[in-house]
C-alpha cells in the first residue's frame, strides 16, 4: 500500500472509530466541568435553509423532553465551497424538504420557493428580535412559512441587531467546529437537522437528561410496505460511488429494500465527487467520515479497517465494472469491493486485492479480464453522472424511481432518504 493512501486510511479509521466518537464527547463533558458550565444544546437556526425550517418545528417538543436548556443561534448561509454544487443546492433543498416533511410530521408551503434576500434579511431581524424567547421556535416556524411561500416578514427593529446576531452564532458555530444550519451540537457531538435528532436523543437520554427515556421525539420515518412485490413495473436507478462512506454504510438497506419491493434496478456507478472536482474543505470531510460512521454503527453496517485509495487506484476498479456488468455480477462487485475498501481492509489499490473483490462477487479473474474487450467505462461512468445531474442531483449514493403507476419520476440522494425511497415504490406499485 503506497505511503499516501496509508496515512489517508489510517487517518479514516481513527476519524470513523467509536473511540474517537467517545473522545470527543468526553474532552467536551471536561472543557465544560473546568469551565464550570451545565450541559447544553446548541441549536444553529439558518432563516434561508429549509432544514432549519424543518427542525425548528421540533424544537418546542425537544425541550419538553429533555431537562437541559436548548441554546438558539442564528447562523448564515454557508460558503459555496461546503454546498458540494453551489447551482443544484438550493433547489434541491426545497425539493427534499417538501418531499419528507409528511414522513417527519413537520410542515412546507405546499408551493414553495427560494426567498430573495432583502426578505431574508428582514426574517433575521424579526429572528433576532425572539431569539432568547422561550418560544422562539413558533416565531420561527411563521416566518419561515411565509419565507419559503413567497412573503416577505416585516421587521420591527433595524437590521444591526441581525446583523450582530449572526455574526456572533457564525463565530461559535465556527469555534465548534461546523458551518451550516440546522445543526444541533451536544458535547463534542454534531447532528444535523430532522434526519439526525434521533442520535441527539440517544445521547441526551444515556445522560440522564430525558423526562422519559422511553420517548422518542423524532424518529426515523418507517416505509410503506408496497404489499406485494413491484416486479418490473417500477424501476429504480441506483448512482453508488465505490469512494463514498454514505454508500458503504446505506448500501445493504438498498439490497434489502431492492430484495423486499421486487424493484427492477438499473445500476449506474459514478466517479468520487472529490475526483469530479466537487469542493470539500476538511471541516466537511471530517463531518462526513464522523457522521457516516455513527449512522453506519446505527444502522448495523460499521465501518472498519478502511482503506481509502484515491485517483488510479479507484479507475482501476471501475474499469472493470462493465465487464462484471456483462458478466451479470455488477451488483455483487460493487457489494464486495465496499465491503473489501470500508470494513474488511482490503487493499483494492494493487491487482491482488481487485482480484480479492472479484473472487468475493463471484467472478473468476482471467474470465473477467476477458469481459472487458468492448467496454468503455469512462463513457459509462460519464453517462451515468449526467443522468444523476439532470436529475438535479451530484452527491451519492443517488436514486431515480419511475415507472409503475405514475408517468413521472421521483429523484432524491443520502443514505437518509432509503426509506423515502422505498415510500416512492410502494406508492407507485
Amino acid at each position: 500500500m503506497e505511503l499516501e493512501t496509508r496515512l489517508r486510511s489510517t487517518a479514516m479509521r481513527a476519524l470513523s472509530s467509536a473511540g474517537f466518537a467517545e473522545l470527543l464527547r468526553r474532552r467536551a463533558r471536561l472543557g465544560a466541568w473546568l469551565k464550570r458550565e451545565a450541559p447544553v444544546v446548541h441549536y444553529f437556526h439558518q432563516a434561508d435553509d429549509p432544514y432549519s425550517l424543518r427542525a425548528v418545528q421540533k424544537l418546542n417538543a425537544l425541550r419538553e423532553a429533555y431537562r437541559l436548556p436548548f441554546r438558539v443561534h442564528l447562523t448564515s448561509q454557508a460558503g459555496p465551497e461546503y454546498q458540494g454544487n453551489s447551482e443544484r443546492f438550493a433547489p434541491w433543498a426545497l425539493r427534499d424538504a417538501e418531499s419528507i416533511a409528511a414522513g417527519y410530521g413537520v410542515r412546507f408551503p405546499e408551493h414553495s420557493q427560494l426567498p430573495e434576500a432583502d426578505a431574508v434579511t428582514a426574517a433575521n431581524a424579526v429572528l433576532a428580535e425572539v431569539l432568547e424567547d422561550a418560544d422562539f421556535a413558533t416565531a420561527a416556524t411563521h416566518v419561515g412559512m411565509r419565507l419559503f411561500a413567497g412573503e416577505h416578514p416585516r421587521a420591527t427593529t433595524q437590521t444591526g441587531s441581525a446583523s450582530r446576531a449572526l455574526a456572533a452564532g457564525d463565530a461559535l458555530q465556527a469555534k465548534l467546529g461546523h458551518y451550516q444550519g440546522a445543526m444541533f451540537y451536544f458535547e463534542g457531538e454534531w447532528f444535523w437537522g430532522l434526519d439526525r435528532i434521533r442520535l441527539l436523543e440517544t445521547q441526551l437520554q444515556a445522560r440522564g437528561h430525558a423526562v422519559d427515556r422511553g420517548l422518542s421525539v423524532v424518529p426515523e420515518p418507517v416505509p410503506t410496505s408496497p404489499g406485494t412485490k413491484a416486479a418490473d413495473s417500477v424501476r429504480l436507478e441506483y448512482f453508488p460511488s465505490l469512494r463514498s462512506p454514505y454508500t458503504a454504510i446505506g448500501h445493504d438497506r438498498v439490497l434489502t429494500m431492492i430484495e423486499r419491493t421486487g424493484v427492477a434496478v438499473t445500476l449506474r456507478p459514478v466517479m468520487p465527487m472529490l475526483m469530479r472536482g466537487v469542493p470539500a474543505p476538511a471541516a466537511k470531510q471530517r463531518y462526513i467520515i464522523t457522521d457516516a460512521a455513527r449512522e453506519g454503527r446505527v444502522h448495523g453496517s460499521p465501518l472498519g479497517r478502511v482503506v481509502d485509495p484515491f485517483g488510479d487506484p479507484v479507475r482501476r476498479a471501475f474499469a472493470l465494472f462493465p465487464a462484471a456488468l456483462k458478466l451479470s455480477r455488477g451488483m455483487e462487485f460493487v457489494t464486495a469491493y465496499l465491503q473489501g475498501a470500508w470494513v474488511d481492509g482490503v487493499d483494492i489499490g494493487t491487482e491482488a486485492g481487485l482480484q480479492q473483490v472479484a473472487a468475493a462477487a463471484g467472478l473468476d479473474w482471467e474470465t473477467l479480464q476477458d469481459a472487458r474487450t468492448g467496454t468503455d467505462w469512462e463513457a459509462d461512468l460519464e453517462e451515468n453522472l449526467q443522468a444523476m445531474l439532470g436529475a438535479g442531483l451530484w452527491g451519492v449514493p443517488s436514486f431515480r424511481v419511475s415507472g409503475g403507476s405514475r408517468s413521472d419520476s421521483f429523484s432524491c440522494w443520502g443514505q437518509d432518504r432509503i426509506w423515502r425511497v422505498e415510500d416512492e415504490i410502494a406508492q407507485r406499485s
